[in-house]
């Protein structure tokens, strides 16, 4: 089997976060991987800061931007191409608001190091900050991840703190266009799962929000992950006996 080198790099999706990206570059920052924005079609405000922040980092940050918003998943996904293409070989998502635990990513990348054909999946550990209605919420996607699955090995395929080995994701994205919104997230780890990736899934705390955006539109995003879930059941059909196949190997 060829070794998969080991050159990771850091995405982060923006899109008017313009309070709380400083903070959360400048912890990043400190432990010495290569930062990639994207403003995703920021307002004014916060792609001044963006402008501020790649100028001071020249060395450390590369700023990409969308003229228009395209969304959380297109987002990641320019980023994760503009990595590929300048070599890097694995990208740890995370996002622009602060709710991360930023100390965890050396934990994330030496996971990463040791399992590299992996993706690192990180389950939230919330504290208090969690709105209860988000919290209960997700355990609708739970059990239907666990579903198009046929497994638990996800256990949570929401958490936008992840880190992805970039040479499967990007076949996969190549391939089939993937959601481009609050669909991504659950979407790509399930997909990507089809394709016979491990998962290995790290516990992390997460915080609601820092600056208090928050960009999930109700109705637009249900509706998309309604629709998502239903597509991706109707995908799951037709690999029932390889899935089993996977999970009986396992036992």
């Amino acid at each position: 089997m060829t070794e998969v080198r080991f050159n990771p790099c850091i995405v982060i999706p923006v899109f008017n976060h313009e309070h709380a990206i400083g903070a959360v570059v400048a912890r990043l920052l400190a432990h010495g991987v290569p930062l990639i924005l994207v403003d995703d079609g920021s307002a004014a405000a916060a792609a001044l800061v963006l402008d501020v922040l790649a100028a001071a980092h020249p060395a450390s940050v590369t700023l990409l931007r969308h003229a228009h918003n395209q969304g959380k998943g297109g987002a990641v996904l320019t980023a994760c191409r503009h990595a590929q293409a300048h070599g890097y070989s694995h990208a740890l998502q995370i996002d622009a608001d602060g709710q991360h635990e930023t100390d965890d990513v050396p934990r994330f990348l030496a996971r990463a190091r040791a399992v590299p054909s992996a993706v690192i999946v990180g389950y939230p550990q919330y504290d208090e900050s969690v709105p209860a209605a988000r919290y209960y919420g997700r355990y609708a996607t739970h059990v239907w991840v666990w579903i198009n699955t046929l497994s638990l090995r996800i256990r949570d395929s929401m958490c936008g703190f992840r880190v992805y080995p970039l040479a499967p994701l990007m076949a996969l994205a190549q391939r089939r266009q993937l959601g481009q919104r609050m669909n991504f997230d659950t979407e790509v780890l399930v997909r990507l799962y089809w394709d016979g990736l491990a998962m290995v899934n790290l516990p992390t705390r997460v915080g609601y929000p820092s600056d208090g955006v928050s960009h999930f539109q109700l109705w637009r995003d249900n509706v998309q992950i309604s629709v998502m879930h239903a597509r991706l059941f109707l995908g799951m059909l037709g690999r029932v006996p390889r899935l089993l196949a996977r999970h009986w190997r396992r036992q």
